[in-house]
């Protein structure tokens, strides 16, 4: 009877899995780090208008390419400068936050809707299914992805809405490889065949078996994408076939600046640094969601 109640007593005392979880959460350093600096970046992005102090579109030539505050010839005014047209780098700044994470979100959502239902359908119901999800997939894989988006946006013109569209229809190849490989390690488990013994529906055994148990990899692979998104918005609009001008994007403003590299190398090296650090903390915070919802280490 001692035994029982010390087991019970251990049994209340042991930490619930809420608890838990916010253990593993704010251990893991990289995660915390990632989740900050987004979180501050996209509080950025939301409140631009309010920081900015200055459009980001307009125009001083009076005022125009005066260097950042910690540099000679500042003007408090401006605390980054002004660029050739002398428009508030700081307002570009702030503003072209918004177009890189609502690029990065919106393409990943685009190509991780696709690359994750073709991945899932070839994962759990194999054969021509299979076969078809995998000859796409390999098909995608061939087409050099810079050269494709870069014709189609030469063709239909550079917008925000057609590099949206263009890159989420082009970076679904490694949703469909990760979870078909995710699906196909889950599918024969014997979670699974239960689920199928007692009749649940293939929808039911997907969403409510499979799924939660390849969400971790889904996560990492999001994350991923959304960098590399951002990224390819940022070459396209450096090659002058992404965003247009006077629109503020990050890419464009390392493409208007790369004339003047050699004599303002801060034109390039402010945007190009807010570039890094948005890219570092995505990939962190997907680096630690997977450490986080990993299977192994839930519980």
């Amino acid at each position: 009877m001692a035994r029982t109640i010390e087991t019970v007593a251990e049994e209340l005392r042991a930490p619930s899995p809420a608890a838990i979880l916010r253990k593993r959460v704010f251990g893991h350093y990289g995660l915390v780090f990632g989740i900050a600096v987004l979180a501050v970046i996209v509080l950025i992005a939301l409140l631009a208008p309010l920081l900015a102090g200055h459009d980001p579109y307009a125009q001083d030539l009076v005022a125009r390419m005066k260097p950042p505050f910690w540099m000679e010839g500042s003007d408090p005014e401006h605390l980054l400068g002004t660029d050739h047209l002398g428009r508030d780098y700081l307002a570009r700044l702030l503003y072209g936050a918004r177009i890189s994470l609502s690029i990065g979100l919106f393409a990943a959502l685009i190509s991780g809707l696709i690359g994750t239902a073709m991945g899932v359908a070839a994962g759990y119901f194999g054969g021509r299914v299979d076969l078809v999800v995998t000859f796409l997939i390999n098909v995608r894989l061939a087409m050099p992805v810079v050269l494709v988006a870069l014709a189609v946006v030469a063709i239909l013109g550079g917008s925000l809405q057609v590099v949206v569209c263009v890159l989420g229809l082009l970076l679904w190849d490694r949703f469909a490889v990760v979870m078909r490989s995710s699906v196909l390690q889950v599918r024969d488990l014997e979670y699974v065949n239960a689920a199928k013994a007692i009749g649940c529906s293939t929808r039911r055994i997907i969403l409510l078996e499979i799924m939660p148990n390849v969400v971790n990899n889904l996560i990492v692979v999001v994350t991923l994408e959304m960098a590399h998104a951002i990224l390819l918005e940022a070459a396209l609009s450096f090659l002058g076939l992404g965003v247009q001008p006077p629109t503020p994007s990050w890419g464009l403003m390392i493409s208007e600046g790369k004339q003047m590299m050699l004599f303002e190398p801060w034109l390039i090296a402010i945007p190009g640094v807010a570039l890094f650090v948005l890219v570092l903390a995505i990939n962190l915070l997907g680096d630690g969601l997977r450490d986080v919802t990993a299977p192994e280490n839930r519980g």
